[in-house]
C-alpha cells in the first residue's frame, strides 16, 4: 500500500476514533514521510495530550524538531522522553534518548 493510501486510510479511520492514541501517533508517521512536518507534529503533540506517558511521540518529536534544526526545542523533547523511559524503566528507550541527546549537545 502506498503511503498516500495508507495517509488517506488514517484520516478515515481517525474520523471515526479521533482520540485513538495509536491511530494519531500513526497519522504522525505518515505526514513525516510525506514531508508534512506541521501535520506530524501535530499529531505527535496530539498523541502526548491522549496520554502524556507515550514515549514514541517524545522520540519522534525529538526528531522532528531536529529536523527543523530547532536543536533547544529538540533536546526539550529527547529530555523528557528520557525521563519518562526512565519511569518506565524501558532501557532501549533510555539508551535511545541517551544518545540523540549526546550528539545534539555535542
Amino acid at each position: 500500500m502506498s503511503s498516500l493510501k495508507r495517509l488517506a486510510q488514517l484520516k478515515t479511520m481517525l474520523e471515526l476514533e479521533p482520540n485513538d492514541l495509536f491511530l494519531n501517533y500513526s497519522l504522525g508517521l505518515e505526514n513525516i514521510a510525506q514531508s508534512n512536518i506541521n501535520e506530524a507534529e501535530f499529531q505527535f503533540k496530539k498523541a502526548l495530550d491522549l496520554n502524556p506517558d507515550y514515549i514514541p511521540a517524545y522520540y519522534q518529536l525529538g526528531k522532528l524538531f531536529e529536523l527543523k534544526k530547532n536543536t533547544k526545542q529538540a533536546i526539550l523533547f529527547f529530555k523528557n522522553g528520557l525521563e519518562k523511559a526512565r519511569l518506565a524503566k524501558d532501557f532501549k528507550a533510555i539508551n535511545e534518548f541517551g544518545e540523540a541527546i549526546f550528539f545534539l549537545e555535542d
